[in-house]
């Protein structure tokens, strides 16, 4: 049975542009309901199109599950073929077929990235084959995202009049202002926003009551918080760090900014590239432990002192392992010999922050014995959140409160993140009151289907205005009360009434858009299509002009921490596309293993072994790969090595920036050379 289709007047509205086939974005603040105008839109245009094919594109693995279970399949799902594709999902490696027996395609746009770069058959996807494509959160087509790659093979096909092509709807509660504070910047970027999709944008103009009513939004406050009268453990913190600037003789070329902050942090993190460049690993190492001090002070300016504290103690544990020369016995034992001094502080209470105090009666005016309420606290990192959770399991009065706390994280691989399955766990067990409060990352802010909170709390963020938006719309329950604890006259409270001035700009910007004539629209979006194409061009021209600049074998990879050679870049092939290995068997001598390595996903040919690190050092390197039951190949982290060229040194973030070509792995080849006799 199909659930019947009703539509506010306000999503009728919004959609009528894309009933006649037009390419349009659909612009409706968060639980305003885009999504379900989204499937009337799908519906209507399975009905009336000969071969329809609809794909459903989402930037996060966990919506694939929930617009198909929420929203797709209740409304189609029995006269239409729906499948759901994540890069967990078997499906994805013959996504082709896939895509050709189903109506309704609901997958990640990496998945369809790769299908439409892809040469062999059964992965193979033609955007001709596709007749309407849905973006969901599509603000998020610009710049080097999935999105605007997927948009660019569209944006290549219309320039050169090549037909057919899908209709595009795209979904968003905010196209953001592209960091611009003026009117006419913030045109400019909801114009980009609009030539990346080729589309118009289009929100309710004859229903905004209604739309108000049906939206309601949350009574703002800010809890704010006196500064700290003492702050004895950040300064000890900050005169051990005064030592090492004076250990370490910062270059005289050098500032390095305030202790504490962001800015520090981007220092040190260039000032330890340019150790690993110059081959100082005194500086480079100096650097490093400078961060990790950085980082306990912004941990005791939200936190508790104490996760300050443990969150040094944590990195020298592992340090005093792997001390290697002068410099690592020079910063461990500088922790050691302040360790006890540091932990008597952090232990006394007369000095604990005062935002904490703040975050509970904020939290205590919500919550009690008697009241039904629903919360999410959001914070910066998986490290803070996992430090509330243990503040809030702790704390008497919010215990009494029946505060009952659970943590939301990313999906990944690694042993703070969640995996699927666990978010999902801990979203039901949210909808069903056994949690009653979500500590959360940002990946609650948007998307997620979260039930109706009356209290949405930030709590030492500063994020962009979309963000900010996406927040203060999970406060969807009647009254509902959105909270920013922050420090007088601190950066939060700055960055909050930026962001209100930005939503307003973006609203002006959007109407000046869509008040120009639709001749000088579509003139603006085909001369930025225009531009954006020649822009990829010359892009793709540097990478492939970077890559060529050095043999493979020319180059030496170095360990990040010892800056020993220990593998040359012809040793390195890529294989399937998408891991870095090392095939030389000689390497093995460079590394030793660790424990076996996790995953919850499976894969077609291979499956992790165990975790290497370096055999002089102990600095982490990645993992080993067991690749078709016979292959042993040790999948590097570039970010964990440095690059020793005939140009000098360099560190890079991601393999794909290295400066030479990597080949592609060849099974035959490594079968020959390491089991001979095996292929006779």
């Amino acid at each position: 049975m199909m659930a019947d289709f009703e539509l506010r007047s306000y999503q009728e509205e919004v959609v009528q542009r894309a009933l006649r086939r037009e390419n349009i974005i659909i612009w409706l603040p968060t639980g305003g309901g885009k999504t379900r105008a989204a499937v009337y839109v799908a519906k209507r245009h399975l009905e009336t199109t000969p071969q329809a094919k609809v794909v459903v594109l989402v930037n996060k693995v966990h919506l694939v599950d929930q617009h198909y279970t929420k929203e797709f399949k209740p409304y189609l799902g029995s006269d239409y073929t729906l499948v759901p594709v994540s890069g967990e999902s078997k499906e994805k490696d013959f996504f082709g077929p896939v895509v050709k027996s189903s109506d309704v395609v609901i997958c990640t746009a990496q998945i369809l990235y790769n299908a439409l770069t892809n040469t062999e058959e059964t992965k193979h996807v033609e955007l001709s084959d596709i007749t309407l494509l849905i973006i969901d959160e599509c603000h998020h087509t610009h710049k080097d995202s999935v999105y605007n790659k997927v948009m660019a093979f569209y944006v290549e096909k219309k320039l050169k009049r090549e037909q057919p092509l899908p209709q595009i709807l795209g979904l968003t509660a905010s196209p953001g202002s592209g960091g611009a504070k003026i009117l006419e910047k913030a045109v400019d970027h909801v114009l980009e926003i609009c030539a990346n999709l080729d589309s118009a944008i289009v929100s309710t103009k004859n229903y905004v009551s209604e739309l108000q009513q049906s939206v309601p939004r949350p009574v703002k406050t800010f809890d704010i918080v006196e500064k700290r009268l003492q702050d004895p453990f950040g300064d000890h913190l900050r005169c051990m760090m005064q030592m090492i600037h004076e250990y370490m003789n910062v270059p005289p070329d050098v500032t390095l900014r305030e202790c504490g902050t962001q800015e520090y942090e981007a220092d040190v993190v260039i000032l330890e590239q340019r150790g690993v460049k110059e081959d100082n690993r005194l500086l480079a190492q100096c650097a490093l432990h400078l961060r990790q001090y950085n980082d306990a002070l912004l941990i005791n300016d939200t936190l508790r002192m104490m996760d300050a504290y443990r969150s040094l103690e944590l990195f020298y544990t592992k340090k005093f392992i792997t001390a290697i020369d002068g410099t690592d016995f020079f910063l461990v034992g500088l922790f050691q010999e302040n360790q006890v001094e540091l932990q008597e502080l952090a232990g006394d209470s007369r000095y604990e922050n005062p935002k904490m105090g703040k975050l509970e009666s904020t939290l205590l005016k919500q919550f009690g014995p008697s009241v039904n309420s629903k919360g999410i606290l959001f914070s910066k990192t998986r490290k803070s959140i996992h430090c509330l959770n243990d503040w809030v399991r702790h704390n008497k009065a919010l215990q009494e409160a029946g505060i009952k706390a659970a943590i939301l994280t990313g999906a990944g691989n690694g042993g703070t993140y969640m995996t699927q399955n666990e978010q999902a766990d801990t979203i039901r067990n949210f909808r069903h009151n056994t949690v009653n409060l979500l500590i959360s990352t940002s990946v609650a802010e948007e998307g997620l289907d979260i039930p109706e909170c009356n209290l949405v709390v930030r709590y030492g963020l500063l994020t962009n205005e979309i963000a900010q938006q996406q927040a203060s719309g999970r406060a969807r329950a009647r009254d509902s009360q959105y909270s920013v604890v922050a420090e007088k006259g601190g950066k939060e409270v700055k960055r909050e009434l930026i962001n209100e001035y930005l939503e307003e700009l973006t609203k002006k910007a959007i109407a000046k858009v869509q008040e120009m004539s639709v001749r000088e629209f579509r003139t603006k979006i085909t001369e930025l299509q225009k531009q954006a194409a020649i822009f990829r061009k010359l892009t793709e021209a540097r990478k492939v002009e970077k890559r060529s600049r050095n043999t493979a074998d020319s180059v030496q990879l170095l360990c990040r921490n010892c800056l020993k050679s220990v593998a040359s870049g012809s040793d390195i092939k890529l294989l399937e596309n998408a891991h870095y290995v090392n095939v030389n068997p000689d390497f093995q001598k460079h590394y030793k293993v660790g424990g076996e390595v996790m995953l919850e996903k499976s894969f077609e040919d291979w499956e992790p072994g165990r975790t290497i690190s370096c055999i002089k050092c102990n600095q982490d390197w990645g993992f080993e790969m067991k690749y078709k039951g016979v292959a042993l190949l040790p999948n590097l982290a570039i970010k964990k090595l440095a690059l020793e060229t005939p140009d000098g040194r360099t560190t890079v973030k991601k393999w794909k920036d290295v400066p030479f070509t990597v080949e592609d792995f060849s099974f035959e080849e490594y079968c020959q050379d390491n089991f001979p006799d095996l292929l006779d």
